[in-house]
């Protein structure tokens, strides 16, 4: 993986093969990068970066000038690979070890952009929650989107504040606007 944009721009990211993950590819993080800086101010956004795996999305939002990122994973490994990678490259990310449901439901933390990429294993129903969750504990600040990526086999269509869905290869990314 490569960090497509900003002041590590091409700089390639190498993680251990044994993190239980699957990266968001380059080109689809290229669309949509190209697609959240066509409506946010990057360097401005209060990030939390959910399913966070290897820290690729939150890597590229530091990149760009994103000051406030909150990386949450469950797995040990992947948080220690976080918080390495972000020491090595100087981004200043928050890295929490948590069940991202369990974060949820208690996080306080206000949010201008939440990106969750779970497993693509999870049932659709699982997905949707994620959505209810954000909503209803109000983790989006005014004007908020989450972004949830997901397999071209899963519809969120019907799940609370979505707006549409854009399909990159075999990854679909799922934006839910905040009413």
């Amino acid at each position: 993986m490569r960090i497509i944009s900003g002041t590590n721009k091409g700089r390639r990211i190498t993680a251990p093969k044994k993190l239980p993950v699957r990266p968001t590819q380059d080109m689809s993080k290229e669309a949509l990068f190209n697609i959240l800086n066509n409506h946010f101010n990057i360097n401005k956004l209060i990030v939390l970066d959910l399913f966070s795996g290897t820290g690729n999305i939150s890597y590229e939002f530091a990149s760009r000038g994103a000051e406030n990122i909150t990386a949450v994973d469950s797995n040990f490994e992947c948080v220690k690979f976080i918080k390495k990678t972000a020491l090595e490259l100087d981004f200043d990310i928050t890295v929490i070890k948590s069940d991202v449901f369990k974060y949820l439901e208690k996080a306080s933390v206000k949010a201008d952009l939440i990106f969750a990429d779970p497993p693509y294993d999870f049932e659709e129903s699982t997905f949707a929650r994620i959505a209810e969750i954000i909503f209803e504990n109000d983790l989006l600040n005014t004007g908020g989107q989450l972004i949830i990526e997901h397999s071209k086999h899963t519809n969120l269509s019907s799940a609370i504040n979505f707006q549409e869905a854009r399909k990159y290869g075999n990854s679909v990314f799922s934006f839910f606007y905040v009413d």
